[in-house]
């Protein structure tokens, strides 16, 4: 797949401002696709849910089923909305990829957006952040800080070493799961454009992997938002 990014550099003058424009559009689009679905789950609710109601009903007692498995309800319910929010955003930036890519002149535009490392390590990045920000916002300062020295002093350094590698593993994990799909499915959908030989020896290949990297896109999104929830957890309770 010798494709490339469409870049815009030196972004507003200056020299080491870069953008990839597709990443800048996937993210809009996934960004957009999650707004449009939330509105329209919430619109006209009734006592009987159906329809989109019925499915958001049911995404969020997943999601508080998520929370619930890894801390008190009374103080997981606060992470509700962002384990709802980066559930269903990652999902849909999965699935994104696996319904086509557009690759006019060689030049990738559609793809998943979590395809990307720099967009996967973002997120990764945020949450770690947020799981400091909730402990210190929860614990105080003083205690949160004592937490780094239990139950011995000296393995400070080793808990220091381990939120870095929480927030690589987290980013760098939904990055090659997706990434590989995609490079998969590019090669079976250029393997079925060759000739009717390779349609029928690509197709339905292509049709059974997008079947599988649908579920994958799933599985990808949970984990995200399950140790999402884990991380929140050692910070935020007072057990851990």
């Amino acid at each position: 797949m010798n494709h490339e990014a469409p870049m815009w550099n030196d972004a507003f003058g200056i020299s080491w401002l870069d953008f990839n424009l597709s990443n800048v559009l996937m993210m809009v689009i996934a960004s957009a696709i999650v707004f449009i679905v939330c509105v329209a789950a919430t619109r006209g609710l009734q006592r009987r849910p159906k329809g989109f109601q019925n499915f958001m009903e049911w995404l969020i007692d997943f999601i508080k089923g998520i929370i619930g498995s890894n801390m008190d309800w009374q103080v997981g319910r606060m992470f509700l909305p962002l384990g709802l929010t980066l559930f269903t955003y990652i999902f849909v930036s999965n699935m994104l990829g696996v319904v086509t890519m557009w690759a006019p002149h060689h030049t990738l535009w559609w793809k998943s957006p979590t395809s990307d490392p720099g967009i996967t390590m973002t997120l990764a990045v945020m949450v770690v952040v947020l799981t400091h920000y909730y402990g210190v916002k929860l614990k105080g300062t003083k205690e949160y800080g004592k937490d780094f020295t239990r139950p011995l002093p000296f393995l400070l350094p080793f808990k220091i070493i381990e939120e870095f590698a929480n927030t690589l593993t987290l980013g760098l994990r939904l990055y090659g799961n997706i990434y590989a799909g995609e490079i998969l499915l590019g090669l079976l959908a250029g393997i079925a454009s060759t000739s009717i030989l390779g349609f029928l020896g690509g197709f339905l290949p292509l049709l059974a992997w997008q079947a599988f990297s649908t579920f994958i896109g799933f599985i990808q999104a949970f984990i995200f938002t399950m140790l999402t929830m884990v991380y929140m957890s050692h910070k935020v309770s007072s057990d851990h």
